[in-house]
């Protein structure tokens, strides 16, 4: 059955197939931006006037990496994926030198090593942030050179699963649990996407329960944390303090919100709440409606990095397919913890909402992250045109367009040609 002529229309009408770059992606990528800016500006305002006087200072702190972000972007824009591939081992390397490092001379914060001072730079950057991107880069190189291995040999598809062991050591060292589940949904997902057979799958899921269990209880503070999720009221003003207070923010939001600047969570009630709990502050300003709409604005642009994935894979450009693939991933999981922590559906994790929340280091990678996928689009659009069929040559399109002043030219047949040459 065919859709009806006005949604065919309307179809068309919002199709970027014949546009130099997916538009969606950069308005739900644009939008994210500034409407975290915005909420940003609106859930910090008391904690920096207490801090520094200065109720904008977190707003003009993150409207500067906000502008820095872009200008970055705008480079990485202009270099081509080749650049990507062919460094892919090196990135690598460097994500994993910087793990090292910051166990070594990093910054301590509420009891985690995850940042870098480095000298001018204005601000601390968290190692895990690049280590993320530079694993996505060098998987998806790796899955360009040794795709029909992964799929039939167990030792091609173990290897990666080798790296991420490394790395993934090195985030429980800091300890940043919340990395290392993105980490290995992003890698798992990639390996999945390549399509490496379901079993092995199994398999490997039954060994992360038993090692992801076995965290869970070695250290006491991770039990008290799983125990307060199950019920976060029954230690409200301890080890469920940070929770209910978010639920309290979502509840005080209803439909409509209290309106922008309302928040009364945000008033020393909710911690850290212009960063990794920034969603309740929105919720509860914005209301049902407002959270909705940043969940399908994140919807939108992972379903549009998929569909650049899938692009590029029918294009036959299997490090762009790759690449944004893993961008998706990353993105989409690290959103739904981070949202399913604010309300209350998995156990607090320290992980920033991509986009929206405060923090260089955050908005910096991902913003690359979304000019790798418009650069990935723009070379897949680009390899497809010069795929597609020539246009038709200058005689076919004069025979089209009617009848001309001479006759027509036709081609000498092979024996005519022999023969003026024979007379010559």
């Amino acid at each position: 059955m065919k859709p009806p002529f006005r949604l065919t229309r309307l179809r068309e009408r919002l199709s970027t197939r014949d546009q130099p770059f997916d538009g969606w992606l950069v308005i739900a990528t644009l939008s994210l931006m500034l409407i975290g800016w915005v909420m940003v500006t609106s859930a910090s305002s008391e904690v920096a006037a207490s801090l520094t006087g200065n109720p904008w200072y977190f707003s003009i702190r993150h409207g500067f990496f906000l502008v820095v972000a872009l200008i970055v972007a705008a480079f990485v824009l202009r270099m081509p994926l080749a650049w990507w591939k062919v460094n892919g081992p090196l990135l690598l390397l460097v994500g994993i030198a910087l793990l090292v490092l910051v166990l070594m001379v990093g910054r301590e914060i509420n009891g985690s090593k995850r940042w870098l001072s480095i000298p001018g730079v204005p601000f601390n950057l968290q190692a895990s942030e690049v280590a993320k991107l530079c694993l996505i880069a060098y998987m998806a190189g790796y899955l360009e050179r040794f795709l029909p291995q992964v799929r039939r040999q167990w030792g091609a598809f173990l290897r990666p699963l080798l790296v991420l062991a490394v790395i993934g050591v090195l985030l429980i060292l800091e300890p940043d649990y919340g990395a290392v589940v993105v980490m290995t949904a992003c890698v798992m997902g990639m390996l999945l996407m390549a399509g490496a057979p379901w079993g092995r799958f199994l398999l490997l899921a039954l060994v992360v329960v038993a090692g992801g269990a076995f965290l869970a209880v070695a250290e006491p503070y991770r039990l008290a944390r799983l125990t307060s999720f199950a019920d976060p009221w029954a230690d409200q003003f301890a080890s469920g303090y940070q929770l209910t207070q978010a639920l309290i923010a979502f509840g005080r939001g209803s439909w409509l919100g209290m309106g922008l600047g309302n928040s009364v969570q945000k008033l020393f009630y909710l911690p850290e709440a212009h960063t990794d709990f920034v969603f309740a502050v929105l919720a509860e300003e914005l209301g049902l409606f407002g959270a909705v709409g940043v969940v399908g604005l994140f919807a939108l642009l992972i379903w549009r990095a998929m569909a650049v994935g899938r692009r590029a894979e029918l294009a036959r450009q299997p490090f762009a397919a790759y690449l944004s693939y893993g961008i998706a991933l990353v993105i989409g999981a690290q959103a739904f913890i981070n949202i399913a922590v604010s309300s209350g559906m998995l156990p607090t994790k320290g992980l920033t909402l991509p986009l929206l929340s405060y923090g260089g280091s955050s908005l910096l990678v991902s913003a690359v992250m979304m000019a790798l996928l418009l650069r990935a689009d723009i070379e897949t659009r680009q390899a497809r045109r010069r795929a597609s069929p020539a246009a038709p040559r200058a005689d076919e399109r004069r025979d089209a367009s009617g009848p001309t002043s001479g006759p027509p030219f036709q081609p000498l047949s092979q024996r005519e040609a022999k023969r003026q040459g024979a007379t010559k």
